[in-house]
């Protein structure tokens, strides 16, 4: 593992580590609230107590999409298609310009069109969408990138 991915994962851990602590609180304080028996504590308390639930959930559906998306990623990197922008012209901020942004991602998008069905067009139209700065739509055509090549693969390994 490369010096920054291992700094990324301490990192995602701890903060993982510290969200448990957090929601582990959070449901202490829940059940406390719940057995004061006061309607309004009572209340207090399950509302609360859905708040870690909805942590744990969130926590847990973010870690899975980021593994989906290196796993991807890491087979992207092995088929020689990630999209090369290192000789494309950037802002101060290091952000792609504007204007080479829309161009690559014109280009993409024409390579996504000729082939609709392929998850690797998906993928490569989802960084175009991030280096665009339309991070919404970039998450959106990752997931359907992410379905695709689950499809892909589940398929070839029943044949």
């Amino acid at each position: 593992m490369k010096e920054g991915a291992a700094k990324t994962v301490v990192t995602i851990g701890l903060l993982v580590a510290a969200l448990a602590f957090y929601f582990v609180l959070l449901g202490q304080r829940g059940i406390e609230l719940i057995r004061d028996g006061g309607g309004a504590a009572i209340g207090l308390g399950i509302g609360v107590l859905i708040l870690p639930v909805l942590g744990v959930w969130i926590v847990y559906a973010t870690l899975r999409a980021g593994f989906q998306h290196q796993y991807l990623s890491r087979r992207i990197a092995e088929e020689s298609l990630e999209l090369d922008v290192t000789d494309l012209p950037r802002r101060p901020s290091g952000r792609l310009d504007r204007a080479a942004a829309d161009a690559l991602f014109q280009q993409v998008k024409s390579e996504y069109e000729a082939d609709p069905d392929n998850w690797r067009r998906w993928y490569r139209l989802a960084r175009a969408y991030d280096y665009a700065g339309d991070r919404g739509r970039a998450r959106e055509t990752m997931r359907r990138a992410v379905e695709l090549e689950r499809a892909e693969r589940e398929g070839t390994a029943g044949s």
